[in-house]
C-alpha cells in the first residue's frame, strides 16, 4: 500500500504526518486525503510543506496550518472556517469560493492569491500581505483588515 507524508517546510526530513492511501484513490488526491486525515486526527501541521497541493474542496475546518507553505496550492471551494493560517505562505494560491469564515490569517502572505467569491466574514487578516490579490465578490463583512497591505488588490464587488 502507498503512503503519503506531510513534511515540514523548514526541514524536509521532519515528518509531521503519514498515512496509507486507499488503492482506489484518484490520482492527484493523495495530499488532500492525507491532509484531511491529519486534520481529523488533530495532527500538528504548523509549518507544513503543502506547495502546489491540490486541496480543492477539502474539509480543513479548525486546522492549524500556521506558518505552512501553501504557495500555488489549489484550495478552490475548500472549507477553512476557523482554521489558523497565521503567517502562512499563500502566495498565488487559488482560494476562489473558499469558506474562510472566522479563519485566522494574521501576517499571512497572500500576494497574487485568488480569493474571488471567498467567504472571509469575520476573518482575522491583521497585517496580512494581500498586495495584488483578487478579492472580487469576496464577503469581507466583519473581517479585521487592520494593518493589511491591500495595494493593487482587486476589491471590486467585495
Amino acid at each position: 500500500m502507498t503512503k503519503q507524508t506531510i513534511v515540514s517546510r523548514w526541514n524536509h526530513e521532519t515528518v509531521l504526518f503519514e498515512c496509507e492511501l486507499p488503492e482506489c484513490l484518484e490520482s492527484g488526491l493523495a495530499m488532500r486525503h492525507a491532509l484531511e486525515k491529519a486534520v481529523a486526527s488533530g495532527a500538528y501541521l504548523s509549518s507544513a510543506d503543502l506547495r502546489s497541493a491540490d486541496l480543492s474542496g477539502a474539509d480543513l475546518r479548525e486546522a492549524d496550518l500556521s506558518g505552512a507553505d501553501l504557495s500555488c496550492a489549489d484550495l478552490r471551494s475548500a472549507d477553512l472556517s476557523g482554521a489558523c493560517l497565521n503567517g502562512a505562505d499563500l502566495r498565488s494560491a487559488n482560494l476562489s469560493g473558499a469558506y474562510l469564515s472566522g479563519a485566522y490569517l494574521s501576517g499571512a502572505y497572500l500576494r497574487g492569491a485568488d480569493l474571488s467569491g471567498a467567504d472571509l466574514s469575520g476573518a482575522y487578516l491583521r497585517g496580512a500581505y494581500l498586495r495584488g490579490a483578487y478579492l472580487r465578490e469576496a464577503n469581507l463583512s466583519g473581517a479585521d483588515l487592520s494593518g493589511a497591505n491591500l495595494r493593487e488588490a482587486d476589491l471590486s464587488g467585495a
